[in-house]
């Protein structure tokens, strides 16, 4: 019998048509043998799948050179429920996420299976076509769809033009691109003065005030663009990634910033990857699984500790799906530092690094072979200055520095080469990047396999991260530093990055330094902690590296944050400022390693 609920798509930066002979995947097709057209050339010079006539045998999947099609069968009952198609033979995202009056929806999920797909159209600038790619659909029709239901009554506001939508997109970079002026004149356009007074006291852009936006660094764009975003007097607001390049601090004023403008009326949804910030953020949540540039699929909506533990342990149980194979885990008991007196260190003397209106002073400290050193503190604090020393890149005020030569450094902000993304990492890797062991460590987990063939000129700003991640994990080195990797990376990117971390300081024995802001992936990464203090911007002080649960209990008193473990994952979840249990840790003096 054949079935009419599978998805077939085509990568078509990959397909190259004219290059692969004899078009194998149609030659090769058994119901084209049988003059069945599962699969015909389109009128563009690409092949199009059936994909009611498909019979799901995978040939065309194997046959393909260029490893273009990706054939996925989908349950009986999601048939009806495809909200979006990008084209024949390409992306579907099925059913929707709704906001809620009064409560913040979170969503998450991998990239690239629909979050941003299903942003777009919650925040009206994307009408669903519901499958339907040759007929185009209004707000009125799309509303209708969802008849019953809180989506209905969401998109049936956007037909009659009776909400407001605040949006801030994912990507910041390109605000300087579009916004001009200081920071204060900028978000003077948006509100009234005690508007604008508040917020900027809110998310601590005070001090930014007569700064130009296009000399703000990826922190200070976020605070901006989130800022923008609440001044604008609205309904609901969507907020894509809000916490990228923002310390733990400013994520936490980010997150009541935005609680501050939740009232009965208002709806808030928020997609993010730092676990225990949308725990904190999140009244409900979402979950998308699917298979990144194929499909994704929307569950929920589940309480924000049963959804987020759904997600770690990568199993729905209500539609009896299992989405991932492994679950994350946590380390509930930090490891202690005890250091043989023979183990091997990399030592750097204690120094100061001084630029105009700023100075970092360090001191002496030292790492041992095989342990990942995480490197945490508020930005603009000197985590980078010290990490540039490390890598080789900048010298101290006392001369000191390291041969870059032994160094395979991750800068805060990756500029792309002149090159594809597999010529770049065949560069980094040398003759490792052919082998299996590579390919199942570092591409695969990282999703760059369909990337291979980009210019890395021409990718997205979380392709360029995992990508220049990976090639810096690829790298043969000494010491391995990497200033904010997380950043754009997804929840089971991160994982698998920190794993690789792991198993390259224990298997190879090498340094590494990690300047991170995610805890989840301190957690899963680090063996020791560096904690940076000072005044943001004016002076900073590096702490000697120490145990994890003495840094991180001198980092979190002085951010006054406590986290407490979950039951179920163990998952660090951040305790609320007025809770009994926030008091009760403070006066234990145990901000983060304690069982819930």
């Amino acid at each position: 019998m054949v079935s009419d609920h599978r998805v077939a798509v085509l990568d078509r930066d990959a397909c190259d048509s004219k290059k692969c002979g004899n078009w194998p995947c149609i030659t090769y097709c058994p119901p084209v043998r049988n003059n069945i057209e599962a699969i015909k050339m389109g009128d563009d010079g690409f092949p199009i799948i059936s994909e009611t006539l498909c019979i799901s045998c995978g040939i065309c999947v194997k046959k393909c050179p260029f490893e273009a099609i990706t054939i996925i069968n989908l349950p009986t009952e999601l048939k009806d429920s495809v909200v979006h198609q990008y084209g024949v033979n390409k992306f579907k995202l099925f059913r929707l996420p709704y906001p809620e009056a009064g409560k913040v929806v979170g969503l998450l999920g991998k990239n690239g299976i629909g979050k941003s797909t299903a942003i777009k159209i919650l925040a009206g600038q994307l009408v669903p076509n519901f499958g339907n790619i040759e007929e185009r659909t209004t707000w009125e029709e799309a509303s209708r769809f969802f008849r019953g239901s809180l989506v209905q009554e969401h998109l049936g506001s956007i037909a009659k033009g009776e909400i407001r939508i605040s949006y801030k997109p994912q990507n910041i970079a390109d605000i300087p691109k579009v916004v001009s002026g200081k920071v204060k004149e900028v978000l003077a356009r948006l509100g009234d003065e005690a508007s604008v007074e508040k917020v900027m006291e809110n998310l601590e852009l005070k001090e930014l005030a007569e700064r130009d936006v296009r000399v703000l660094s990826g922190g200070e764009l976020q605070r901006l663009a989130v800022a923008a975003s609440l001044l604008r007097k609205a309904n609901v607001y969507i907020l894509d990634e809000p916490s990228s390049h923002l310390d733990i601090r400013q994520r936490l004023k980010m997150v009541e910033a935005v609680r501050d403008v939740v009232g009965e009326s208002v709806k808030v949804v928020v997609a993010d990857h730092d676990l225990a910030v949308l725990d904190y953020f999140s009244d409900v949540i979402f979950l998308f699984y699917g298979e990144p540039s194929v499909y994704g699929v929307v569950a929920g909506p589940y309480g924000v500790r049963e959804g987020i533990n759904m997600f770690i342990e990568g199993y729905i149980p209500d539609e009896n799906l299992r989405f991932r194979n492994e679950k994350i885990d946590f380390q509930v008991k930090p490891p202690s530092r005890e250091v043989e007196v023979s183990a091997e260190q990399l030592r750097w003397p204690a120094f100061s690094k001084t630029f105009e209106g700023f100075r970092l002073e360090v001191a002496e400290g030292w790492v041992v072979r095989g342990e990942v050193l995480g490197i945490v503190g508020p930005n603009g604090i000197g985590k980078t200055t010290f990490a540039s020393v490390i890598a080789g890149v900048l010298q101290t005020d006392q001369g000191f520095s390291f041969d870059p030569k032994a160094v395979s450094y991750k800068p805060q902000y990756p500029v792309p080469e002149p090159s594809t993304v597999e010529e770049y990492l065949r560069k980094a890797a040398g003759q490792e990047f052919d082998t299996s062991l590579y390919q199942s460590t570092v591409v695969r987990p990282f999703g760059l396999e369909k990337l291979l063939d980009k210019d890395m000129r021409e990718l997205s700003g979380g392709e360029l991260q995992k990508t220049v991640v990976a090639g810096c994990l690829s790298k043969k080195a000494d010491i391995y530093v990497l200033d904010e990797p997380s950043a754009f990376l997804d929840v089971e990117e991160r994982y698998h990055m920190a794993k690789i971390l792991k198993r390259l300081a224990l298997d190879n024995k090498v340094y590494i330094l990690l300047v991170e802001h995610d805890f989840t992936v301190l957690d899963f990464a680090s063996s020791a902690l560096m904690v940076f203090e000072g005044q943001p911007g004016v002076r900073g002080y590096g702490h000697p590296p120490t145990d994890l649960r003495t840094g991180f209990n001198m980092f979190l008193a002085k951010m006054d944050v406590t986290f407490r473990r979950d039951h179920t994952t163990k998952r660090p979840r951040i305790n609320k400022r007025d809770s009994q249990l926030h008091r009760l840790q403070k006066q234990s003096g145990e901000y983060y390693y304690l069982s819930a």
